[in-house]
């Protein structure tokens, strides 16, 4: 027998219970609700729907009602009304029980999805694993590892775990306008990672950064989101996902305004972190002399920073520290004063920006170099 799609097997001793419900009217026993229990889980664990096995209870019990003998030895109206009643309250007990089996299968299998998706993202997103091995469990979490991907990383203003609500808010976004691109959507390290083909699924990464910056009112947006470079294979994407955190590190240390970013755009700090002592000689010639000035060389610094990212525009630059333009003219010549650069000279202006900069990657002026 087969309703709904579903094999008659689990059925187990229902078509038994209804008759005998139908001649006595008790209620179904405990060893049989944990019976119709197991019944559920065994159907959610083939792949069956909570609704097929319902459809098949009830089926079975259209199909069965006329026969029971309940049924055919009821007198009268008031009779067949108590039988009724007691064969129904034996179907929503069983349908109870197999929708508490269904579901505590349901919550298991999504558990142990969630753990082995884990496991996958930490061994890709470190490099470990067999490379063939790590390609065929990419494909149960919808990448193909050989082709080219690029990996975006959003850090919030709190830790993104699997269960937040703005991170399944998101992943109900993407997988409603993107369906099965060939994408994956994770949490590491208190951030949340984007894993996307690159190309023509490019506006996967896009959708994922707006939704991020985004998600819609009663949501945490991300404190900013950081797209690294495509690289193809499973390396690339561990490439692609250190560029995008280190990124995030740069953009913090230089106080960047900007909230969407790209691995590209940054490419020149880690040239000039590479040689650390030498960024580290180029801040304390050019900028150690602002140690001296009233105050400290911190508002200096920070002058320069402004200055730079409002495009030497005094007024918007002024704005960004919160101080009036006459003030920024009297920081810009103490800058001169100190260091014997102008910042009014496009080449000496250079060395002071480059200056500035390595002295935000670096920490200083807070910590010594």
């Amino acid at each position: 027998m087969r309703r709904a799609g579903i094999s008659g097997d689990f059925l187990g001793d229902y078509p038994r219970l209804l008759a005998e419900v139908s001649t006595t009217g008790r209620l179904p026993r405990r060893d049989e609700l944990d019976a119709f229990r197991s019944l559920g889980e065994r159907a959610a664990e083939d792949g069956h729907k909570l609704r097929e096995v319902v459809t098949l209870f009830v089926g079975e019990t259209r199909a069965l009602w006329g026969t029971l003998p309940g049924v055919m030895r009821a007198a009268g109206p008031a009779e067949r009304a108590r039988t009724g009643d007691a064969i129904l309250a034996a179907l929503e007990g069983a349908i109870g029980a197999l929708g508490d089996g269904h579901e505590q299968a349901r919550r298991l299998a999504v558990r142990q999805e969630e753990a082995e998706r884990r496991e996958f993202v930490d061994d890709l997103l470190h490099g470990r694993s067999d490379l063939g091995r790590l390609a065929e469990r990419a494909q149960r979490f919808g990448l193909r590892l050989s082709h080219t991907h690029t990996v975006a990383v959003a850090e919030g203003y709190e830790v993104y775990d699997d269960v937040h609500p703005t991170v399944r808010r998101i992943e109900r976004e993407l997988v409603a306008r993107f369906g099965d691109r060939d994408a994956l959507l994770t949490t590491k390290d208190g951030r949340l990672v984007c894993i996307a083909a690159s190309g023509d699924d490019r506006a996967v990464l896009d959708a994922f950064a707006l939704l991020a910056e985004r998600p819609g009112p009663g949501y945490v947006s991300a404190r900013r989101v950081a797209l690294g470079r495509e690289h193809t294979g499973p390396s690339g994407v561990v490439s692609s996902y250190e560029e995008a955190v280190e990124a995030l590190h740069v953009a913090d240390r230089l106080g960047l305004p900007t909230v969407k970013l790209t691995a590209s755009e940054l490419l020149v700090f880690p040239v000039l972190l590479r040689d650390r002592s030498a960024i580290a000689d180029l801040v304390n010639t050019v900028l150690g002399p602002l140690a001296g000035a009233r105050g400290g060389a911190e508002p200096l610094v920070q002058t320069l920073m402004a200055c730079s990212q409002s495009g030497y525009v005094n007024a918007e630059a002024a704005r960004r520290l919160g101080v009036g333009v006459r003030t920024l003219t009297y920081r810009l010549a103490r800058i001169r004063t100190f260091t014997g650069y102008d910042p009014a000279d496009a080449l000496q202006r250079y060395t002071l920006e480059t200056a500035a900069m390595g002295a935000r990657l670096l920490g200083w002026p807070q910590h010594e170099l």
